[in-house]
């Protein structure tokens, strides 16, 4: 990695807490869209999941265009790496190439927060807008209408 010559540039922006968007998953699952790409100027995402106990997760799956990175905030996460689910705890970290199969999810009694990164910042935000769409109408997806909506946001089911 090479660094630039310059003597620095003032190009900082801040993003106060209040002005973070967030929607509510059908799961009850807080996403809070910390640092979007949006505001990286493409370089990472950085959302934060809150999920109640209980609330689950998705189903193994993996991206092709960017990687992702858990760090467990609270509570307990199962965290797939694409052989085994591991109990994941607070200060825990996984990190997923790109094409790597994943999955998380909180079947715990308990709340459990953590922070998801993924770089390049990929528009993820409108991919969970559009989940929390789905579930605030009641709407129920087919498995084809499943695969082109997670197909538009670089997310494909890892078959087994």
């Amino acid at each position: 990695m090479s660094y630039p010559a310059e003597a620095g540039r003032v190009s900082a922006t801040y993003h106060p807490a209040e002005d973070t968007r967030s929607v509510r998953l059908n799961s009850g699952t807080l996403a809070s869209f910390v640092a979007p790409g949006s505001a990286t100027e493409g370089e990472f995402g950085l959302f934060r999941w809150d999920m109640p106990a209980g609330s689950g997760g998705p189903a193994a799956h993996f991206h092709r265009t960017f990687s992702e990175s858990f760090y467990v905030l609270a509570g307990t996460v199962r965290l797939f790496g694409g052989t085994d689910w591991v109990e994941a705890t607070a200060g825990d970290f996984l990190y997923v190439p790109r094409g790597g199969v994943h999955a998380f999810r909180n079947d715990s009694a308990d709340p459990a927060s953590m922070l998801i990164l993924f770089a390049p910042g990929a528009p993820r935000e409108r991919y969970f807008d559009e989940l929390a769409e789905i579930g605030a109408a009641g709407r129920t997806l087919s498995y084809d209408e499943w695969t082109e909506l997670f197909a538009r946001h670089d997310q494909y089911r890892a078959e087994p």
